[in-house]
């Protein structure tokens, strides 16, 4: 009998065959505080991010199987852990732009005004700045603000309960995919590089990738092509998506 989640199964396989191994690094050329930014993960301390975003979820937001979790975060490492966290506890991924039925159970958000008018039960409000400890707006009241409050939660998930196979796993603007099509079983591994706006493709790009046993080169914003060009032959990346 599964006791996990396909995707939290794949976490746990890439942190089995080399859990020092970076699975994500992210070149951050955005405006604002985050410009400049290079993070990387490796599968044991991305695997540590969703644990701790997991067990918020399940214990102090009461998400699981039958839950949906709006993620309105831009293609990020953090948002990489959220939508893991999610599929963790057995909950459907909702992205903006989906056709929705009300509102979700949990809205995940790095802005503070989409916080404060969400008709969301319950509100996580993300900061993207790595070293953040806490938001750098106000926190509407009864939102959790996750740089200030997530380490205090366990480093090791057990879920209360699983979601069918055949239920909801993703929500997007182009359909939905259950949890037993969401990891690919063909898939392509290597050092791929991606660069996108879109969330529902990092998920899907990370899901094939990580199911191929590689690692991502994550590009926010737009640097200059030779700056881009180093970058990339630096990395090692085979690839780009």
């Amino acid at each position: 009998m599964a006791t996990t989640t396909p995707p939290a199964a794949l976490l746990a396989r890439l942190v089995a065959a080399d859990p020092g191994r970076p699975r994500i690094t992210v070149y951050d050329d955005t405006g604002g505080p985050t410009r400049g930014e290079r993070i990387e993960l490796s599968a044991r301390v991305l695997a540590n991010w969703v644990a701790k975003a997991a067990n918020l979820l399940q214990d102090e937001l009461d998400a699981g199987p039958g839950s949906t979790v709006r993620l309105d975060l831009p293609p990020h490492w953090r948002t990489l852990y959220w939508a893991f966290a999610s599929w963790s506890v057995g909950a459907c991924v909702e992205l903006p732009g989906a056709e929705a039925g009300g509102a979700p159970d949990v809205l995940v958000t790095d802005d503070p005004e989409v916080a404060a008018t969400s008709d969301a039960d319950r509100v996580v409000v993300v900061t993207l700045a790595a070293l953040a400890r806490s938001a750098g707006a106000p926190v509407p009241g009864g939102a959790v603000d996750e740089a200030r409050d997530l380490s205090t939660h366990g480093d090791v998930f057990e879920p209360y309960d699983l979601p069918d196979d055949d239920a909801e796993a993703l929500r997007s603007s182009g359909g939905s995919t259950t949890f037993e099509g969401l990891v690919p079983t063909a898939a392509a591994g290597g050092r791929v590089h991606v660069a996108t706006s879109d969330v529902g493709d990092l998920l899907r790009v990370t899901l094939g990738v990580w199911a191929g046993d590689g690692s991502l080169v994550l590009t926010r914003g737009a640097p200059d092509d030779d700056v881009l060009a180093a970058r990339l032959t630096s990395e090692g990346v085979t690839r780009e998506a």
